[in-house]
């Protein structure tokens, strides 16, 4: 019978000079953890590591003052599956979650979804299984991918970079292996976007299907549908978060309008929040794409719920390639039968990117076969992660 003795959490810096449309990175951290169990293997604790993605500042008051008491308070019945022969995430989501009101999920949400990685992770690591195979095998969900797609998402606004800049840092993509590539819009007037986009598709052989933007945002209702008059000629891979997250309203119009695809919901926190996207913001199953983070978004055991909404509106998972660029995601994505996960090469380090030995053939990356996340064939963030517990 496991027992979770005891959960470490800390902040590690992720910053960066770049920009995108809205915010720039220079004081960008994140929060970290390792839930330490009882459970030793070769000498050593058998332990659950986790950190809250990027564009969310770092969540250490709510993990201190109520996240982590409330696990370390519940007894072993409230934590463990019925057979008592591992921890339940979802178990423990109840506990973490407990005494909370509906609502207001903006940062809430950052802290559970942080323990709620490291809490699969140590769960799959206690059964011995690559959480990809665990999640498939534990929810019975067939056969999952043994490699995913992936794109590269960069093109941000940086000192000095220019367009000869932006090129080499997309041909450097290309060179890495990715076919599809994303650069951001919206931090610059409408004009030079565009000279911006038609320098990327040179790189591209003029393929726009291989290319998606990034408003993070930015745009008024007027803005976003004179970018959409601009862009659609190119037939883009997609349009990504033109206006507010939660302006569902300004969304719908935009679809009406723009026939290629849209992609949204990397800044939606919750199933109530994915929900009324649906309900509200014109969203096409046949080609637009649902960006959940599944750590920001209160975690995997939320994420799951999300993934059965959208499948009984008609939605395909192939359709969700969730935001985040990370290793956690992709184990979703794998499981899940997802379209894809997000990657940013070299950027938000330690914590984003794949195991060292990761290579991306043809837009496509394999998954290890590491027990739980395999945060332990990624150095650099192993690391930082040791440095919580030792």
């Amino acid at each position: 019978m496991p027992k979770i003795v005891a959960i470490h959490e800390g902040t590690v810096p992720i910053s960066s000079s770049m920009s995108n449309a809205y915010i720039n990175f220079r004081d960008m951290d994140c929060s970290i953890v390792a839930v330490v169990s009882d459970v030793v293997r070769d000498g050593r604790p058998v332990v659950g590591y986790g950190f809250s993605s990027n564009g969310r500042y770092s969540v250490g008051e709510i993990l201190r003052r109520r996240v982590i008491p409330r696990l370390m308070a519940a007894g072993p019945e409230e934590l463990l599956t019925e057979d008592g022969s591992n921890i339940d995430p979802a178990r423990a989501w109840a506990v973490m979650t407990r005494n909370e009101k509906p609502g207001g999920h903006g940062e809430r949400s950052v802290a559970v979804g942080v323990v709620d990685m490291a809490l699969f992770d140590l769960a799959a690591k206690i059964d011995e299984e690559p959480l990809y195979r665990w999640l498939a095998r534990r929810h019975g969900l067939g056969q999952p991918d043994n490699d995913v797609f992936v794109y590269a998402a960069g093109g941000y606004y940086a000192p000095g970079k220019g367009i000869h800049e932006l090129q080499d840092e997309m041909r450097h993509f290309l060179d890495l292996g990715y076919r599809v590539v994303k650069m951001k819009i919206g931090g610059a007037g409408l004009g030079e976007d565009i000279e911006r986009i038609e320098a990327v598709l040179d790189v591209l052989d003029g393929d726009g299907s291989r290319l998606a933007v990034d408003a993070n945002g930015r745009f008024d209702l007027d803005t976003a549908l004179a970018y959409g008059r601009e862009l659609e000629p190119y037939g883009l891979f997609w349009y990504e978060e033109p206006g507010d997250p939660l302006d569902f309203a300004l969304h719908a119009t935009l679809a009406e309008h723009y026939s290629g695809p849209l992609a949204t919901g990397e800044n939606l926190f919750s199933l109530p929040d994915a929900r009324n996207l649906l309900r509200y913001a014109g969203m096409r199953p046949d080609r637009d794409v649902i960006q959940v983070d599944p750590v920001l978004s209160y975690g995997l055991v939320e994420y799951l719920r999300i993934q059965e909404m959208l499948r009984q509106q008609g939605w395909s998972p192939r359709r969700c390639i969730p935001h985040g660029g990370h290793q956690f995601a992709l184990h979703i994505a794998a499981a899940l039968g997802l379209g894809g996960n997000e990657s940013y090469p070299g950027e938000f380090q330690p914590t984003g990117g794949f195991a060292d030995s990761a290579v991306v053939r043809d837009g496509r990356i394999a998954l290890t076969e590491s027990p739980g996340i395999g945060f332990e064939e990624k150095s650099t963030l192993y690391k930082v992660f040791r440095g919580l517990h030792t």
